[in-house]
């Protein structure tokens, strides 16, 4: 036996241990990370059209839709002061022109508004409901529909600047009793102002507005899938009449 063969050999160090601990992965597993993004991803998407605000005179479709808006950091548009920025005061243009006169150009102007690209707040006057044609064009938005009741109204309510409460407050429940029916039609959801906050009452309009993006998001993808394997069935029906022919 050589001498070198008989010298104790030397025990090889234990690897280094790192200075800091493994940072765990957040979530999970990548299945689990991936589905964490995915909700991540939804809870910021949101229509990419207009939301709507309906409701009768004074339930707070302008002071909430500003509230959105500015919460969803979007334009917000007030029909019935796009109205007066060009026409003057709808009462006085009312006494002049008519209803008749007013109602075809307040359709012209939410018309106006709704094919603007992107997303912004609208919030219609109490009466826009009653011209089908905005009615029609209202199926392809978010609609909502903002509701309360005479006495907190009557409450809440400037009555300077709303003549029509002040001279005859129980007008707006008989205005509200013959348009229900109109705004129940085009409302796509409701929201009680007398229930709630307006703080309350923005996130859940926010809230509700990304869940139907992502509803539609869902069925925009499923639409793309039926439409991907009803070609492939095609492409693959023609593959087989080619082959049958030339056997």
């Amino acid at each position: 036996m050589n001498a070198d063969d008989s010298a104790p050999r030397p025990v090889p160090a234990p690897p280094k241990q790192p200075l800091t601990k493994p940072i765990p992965v957040v979530g999970g597993s990548p299945g689990a990370q991936k589905k964490t993004r995915r909700r991540r991803r939804g809870r910021g998407r949101l229509p990419n059209r207009a939301i709507v605000f309906v409701g009768p005179m004074a339930a707070g479709k302008t002071s909430l839709g500003r509230r959105v808006a500015k919460e969803l950091n979007v334009p917000f548009v007030d029909s019935d002061v796009v109205f007066q920025q060009r026409h003057g005061a709808i009462t006085d243009f009312f006494a002049i022109h008519g209803e008749d006169e007013f109602r075809r150009i307040e359709a012209e102007i939410i018309a106006e508004q709704l094919a603007e690209p992107g997303l912004r707040v609208l919030a219609l006057g109490g009466g826009a409901v009653l011209t089908e044609s905005t009615r029609t064009l209202l199926k392809d938005f978010p609609v909502v529909l903002l509701m309360t009741t005479q006495a907190a109204v009557l409450r809440t309510a400037n009555l300077a600047r709303r003549p029509l409460l002040r001279d005859d407050p129980e007008a707006w429940g008989r205005i509200l009793e013959a348009r229900r029916h109109l705004y129940v039609e085009v409302a796509d959801i409701t929201f009680r102002t007398d229930r709630a906050t307006k703080e309350q009452l923005v996130r859940r309009v926010v809230d509700w507005a990304r869940g139907v993006a992502r509803r539609e998001a869902r069925r925009s993808s499923f639409k793309g899938q039926r439409q991907k394997s009803r070609a492939t069935k095609q492409t693959n029906d023609t593959s087989n009449r080619t082959e049958q022919a030339t056997e």
